[in-house]
């Protein structure tokens, strides 16, 4: 194979993305995914009703991500934690290729322009199935910018991702965007042209929507996917409670990259002065709108605005700066022997340099877990055998699913889909603040053994009564029994 500088530059740019991330596995809810995964390996049966906490027992849980469950449990089966960091790596190294394949002026301006995208989602990336979302998402852009001969693929993937994650709305969004623009387009050719545009793109549009929309029906849970999103979206407690789905803070430095972005695109969109489509548009004001109202959503944007960047500033570089910006430099220059051996040297040196620093992500996974849960905490628990219900911390709940799961369930998880609002405010948090009425929720469920962090005021509260003892503390957590 023949190793031009350019073709060296795009591997070093995706190897890099791949490097960037392949991280430790530290997401909350990574635990009960994989956990859910086992069940439905070993049962043959997805579950309908709650089954690891014994507050919410037999309370109707949509399990809309049990094909990831499935797909993140047989990876763990087949390689552990390794199998799993690489695996979404790929996973999200993939979803920018798709991102980078929509874009003009390959490889450096779509380098660049890519290269804000990924940073600017960065702080999202993990074993997680919203990063297989994200990949369907940039595939379906991909198919309705640069391949419509692939648009009957639409559907079948929907099928695919209405069991993957919930995120299979914005499939559905994006399908009725194109086809609302394409509706427009048809509009306006008739009054300004006097003529009809071929009606094939708004057919086939159309019926690819409606083939996409029954599709949604193809999943365990039936028609119950068509409201599920939006319950999520509109819960007061998640939007208040949950830190992603919180306004990205621009004080914090992982949200500035978010920041450029968007200003740098609204800014060649303005210099430039290129035509934006209606369909960009929308697309572009409606997921800056919620990403800005929840971090969340950055992503999306992200993948949406790169390739507009792209073309924005390759356009600004061909008009604007075409009479000083010299357009003689070669651009194919025959590449000697030498110099693409030299390239593949580059080339093997900088895989060996992130092969190393994969390794190192990989064999620090089991300090990482230590570092974030209460790991020694629980080696307490299982080695004292202490019996009785569990509170047990919000964010920590998952992680006690994976690792007590049958003997002991848990009070509370990352799945407040489940619980509701109404448990989560008045009864978990009612005694986690330490509140005047902390004891009811303890007495109501017949709580016998506390794990939260030392510094919660719920342990300050326990500390105080004679009936409570701790038995545990470390720096990270504290159990008390009684």
């Amino acid at each position: 194979m023949f190793l031009t500088t350019r073709r060296l530059f795009t591997a070093i740019l995706f190897l890099a993305l791949f490097v960037m991330a392949a991280r430790e596995i530290a997401d909350p809810d990574f635990w009960w995914h994989l956990r859910t995964g086992q069940f439905i390996v070993a049962t043959r049966a997805i579950p309908h009703a709650d089954i690891f906490s014994f507050t919410n027992a037999g309370r109707p849980w949509v399990t809309h991500e049990w094909l990831s469950e499935v797909g993140m449990y047989a990876l763990y089966a087949l390689g552990s934690f390794p199998a799993l960091i690489l695996a979404f790596a790929a996973i999200i190294a993939l979803t920018f290729a798709f991102v980078y394949a929509r874009c003009v002026a390959k490889p450096y301006v779509a380098a660049f322009a890519l290269l804000l995208a990924a940073i600017a989602t960065a702080p999202t990336w993990g074993a997680r199935p919203q990063m297989i979302s994200l990949l369907l998402t940039s595939i379906f852009l991909f198919v309705l910018d640069k391949r419509r001969d692939w648009i009957w693929l639409l559907p079948p993937l929907m099928i695919l991702w209405v069991n993957l994650h919930s995120g299979y709305a914005l499939g559905l969004v994006i399908v009725a965007v194109y086809l609302f623009g394409e509706i427009v387009t048809q509009i306006t050719s008739r009054i300004t042209h006097h003529a009809s545009p071929p009606p094939a793109p708004l057919r086939s549009l159309a019926i690819i929507f409606a083939l996409c929309f029954l599709a949604v029906l193809l999943n365990p849970n039936g028609a119950t996917m068509y409201i599920y999103p939006f319950e999520t979206l509109t819960s007061p407690t998640m939007q208040a409670y949950i830190q992603e789905w919180f306004s990205p803070d621009f004080h914090q430095i992982e949200f500035q990259p978010f920041a450029w972005l968007l200003i740098g695109t609204l800014a060649a969109i303005a210099f430039a002065g290129k035509r934006v489509s209606l369909t960009q548009t929308i697309l572009l004001a409606g997921f800056a709108f919620a990403a800005l109202r929840s971090a969340r959503n950055i992503p999306i944007f992200a993948i949406i605005a790169a390739p507009i960047l792209a073309e924005q500033l390759w356009f600004l570089v061909e008009t604007r700066l075409a009479s000083t910006v010299s357009t003689n430099v070669p651009t194919n220059k025959r590449m000697t022997r030498g110099m693409m051996i030299v390239n593949w040297i580059i080339l093997l040196f900088i895989f060996a340099a992130g092969a190393t620093r994969v390794a190192t992500v990989v064999a620090n996974q089991r300090a990482v877990e230590r570092a974030k849960y209460p790991a020694a905490a629980v080696d307490f628990l299982q080695a004292q055998k202490l019996g009785g219900a569990l509170y047990n911390a919000y964010g920590w709940g998952g992680y006690l699913i994976w690792r007590l799961y049958p003997e002991t369930r848990v009070f509370i998880d990352g799945r407040a889909d489940v619980y509701g609002d109404a448990f989560i405010e008045d009864v978990y948090l009612k005694a986690y603040r330490g509140g005047a009425d902390w004891r009811a929720p303890l007495e109501q469920y017949g709580v016998r053994v506390v794990l939260v962090e030392p510094g919660a005021p719920l342990a300050t509260q326990l500390a105080r009564e004679a009936e409570w003892k701790k038995v545990y503390e470390d720096a990270q957590a504290v159990i008390f029994s009684r």
